[in-house]
């Protein structure tokens, strides 16, 4: 066995050699790692910053991945986490409960939609998106409706990479052909902008018509045979574009007509992301199954749920036989979940739900502002601190950036040296901590200035 602690005084280029020969970086493509300077090792941060080995301090540009909403370094998180550990740090959750996890579940009952009063808690958004399929096919199988075994979920929507989650990921991000076939009975509908050539854009279609065509597909589906609905209220993975009040209100409508179970699917949106505690709340609707995790410990510790509606919770009352089938080794994990309440009552204590939306609301401005600067960026679009702007080669023609102008290489590269850490490509994604300030969203907006203004030189397009 060899010897696998780092030496003292260990550097950069010592954790980049280990890394590569012994770490799989979650997606990424090993070639693209090894090439200079892309194993990036962060090694520390401290509100909207990340700060990698070697000094250098980056923006999080995006929260990580929509996760850290208090900012990174709160001391506070720490200490309850070590507290916890010290007087408990783990208890089988088939047979016990533990004061944090019934604090917990008391918490998000303040918190979620009113009807939503059960929380079952797992480990990862993947996780809980599956727990809730399952937890809808049961819910109908213990009420006598064995044939409603059908999902629906739309096109361009992300949902996780566990077998389940998978089915219904209708991401683009997503390449799953390697893993098909996957579940039966998924129906994929359009989103709210259509999909690929058949945009609303392009048709002049809105999201009223894609609702009105999920209704139908409904209908020629048979009601009597779909357990569930699942999306994100907004999606990110779709441009962050905001639907319309009446587009989820008749869905919503729909579903309740037919007896299928809406699943809205808040793992990114959810905790003040969109400017309130929950997406759902922008449209004045109540789901039957709302999935959580990211924000819901800003990432101090691994958490996510599956809270149900008061409806579906009755539905597994009876016997053995009607309890929920499953569970999770580490679901209610006791340090998890002090961890999690505690980022929750920072949440509410420092009104972040509210400073993302007014924060988001001047973020917005200066995104738009940079659309006036820059000839390639085409759109800027989102809510609170959830935002997207997107970039082609010309704007005015359509005409999209071609695979030799390598934007998915060029972008993450001119971000890093603006001192900008996002996901980018022709679109970049820019959703900072909730903790932003005024002063700070200048100073990103001014690396994406900078990063945008380098990718217009190099193609010779300024």
């Amino acid at each position: 066995m060899t010897e696998t602690m780092a030496p003292a005084g260990a550097g950069l280029d010592d954790y980049v050699a280990r890394g590569l020969e012994h770490l799989w970086v979650h997606t990424a493509q090993y070639n693209d790692l090894a090439q200079d300077d892309g194993f990036v090792v962060i090694e520390r941060g401290e509100g909207i910053y990340l700060e990698e080995m070697g000094g250098r301090r980056y923006i999080d540009a995006m929260s990580g991945l929509w996760v850290v909403a208090v900012g990174h370094g709160r001391q506070e998180l720490a200490d309850v986490a070590a507290e916890q550990m010290s007087k408990l740090s783990f208890a089988n959750p088939f047979a016990y409960a533990t004061p944090p996890a019934v604090d917990l579940a008391d918490k998000l009952a303040t918190l979620t939609p009113s009807t939503i009063n059960k929380f079952y808690f797992v480990n990862s958004g993947s996780e809980a998106v599956e727990t809730a399929i399952r937890m809808a096919k049961q819910y109908h199988y213990n009420r006598g409706d064995s044939k409603r075994y059908k999902v629906i979920s739309r096109i361009g929507s992300y949902h996780g990479t566990t077998l389940g989650a998978l089915s219904v990921n209708g991401s683009p991000m997503m390449n799953r052909a390697p893993f098909e076939p996957l579940l039966p009975g998924v129906i994929p509908v359009p989103n709210t902008n259509g999909f690929g050539a058949l945009t609303n854009d392009t048709t002049g279609l809105d999201d009223m018509f894609w609702a009105r065509y999920i209704e139908e597909m409904i209908k020629f589906e048979k009601p009597e045979t779909i357990a569930a609905l699942i999306a994100e209220p907004i999606s990110t993975a779709n441009g962050s574009r905001v639907p319309s009040v009446e587009y989820w209100q008749h869905l919503r409508k729909v579903t309740e007509e037919h007896g299928i179970l809406l699943i809205h699917d808040e793992v990114i949106d959810g905790f003040g992301r969109t400017g309130k505690w929950f997406a759902s709340e922008h449209f004045g609707i109540e789901p039957d199954l709302l999935t959580m995790a990211k924000q819901i410990s800003s990432g101090y510790a691994p958490i996510a749920a599956v809270g149900a509606s008061d409806k579906v919770a009755e539905g597994f009352l009876g016997g053995k036989r009607e309890a929920f089938v499953g569970g999770s080794t580490w679901g209610a994990h006791p340090v998890s979940c002090a961890v999690a309440l505690a980022n929750l009552n920072i949440i509410e204590r420092e009104r972040l739900p509210e400073n993302s939306a007014a924060t988001g609301e001047y973020l917005g401005q200066q995104l738009e502002e940079l659309k006036s600067r820059h000839k390639i960026v085409s759109e800027t679009r989102g809510i609170g601190l959830m935002r997207s702007l997107d970039m082609k080669r010309n704007p005015e023609t359509g005409e999209e950036f071609t695979d030799a102008d390598e934007v998915g290489k060029r972008m993450p590269r001119l971000l890093l040296e603006a001192g900008i850490l996002s996901r980018a490509g022709a679109s970049i994604q820019v959703a900072p901590p909730l903790v932003i300030n005024r002063e700070e969203v200048d100073s990103l907006v001014d690396g994406l200035d900078q990063a945008i203004g380098g990718l217009e030189t190099e193609l010779g397009l300024a």
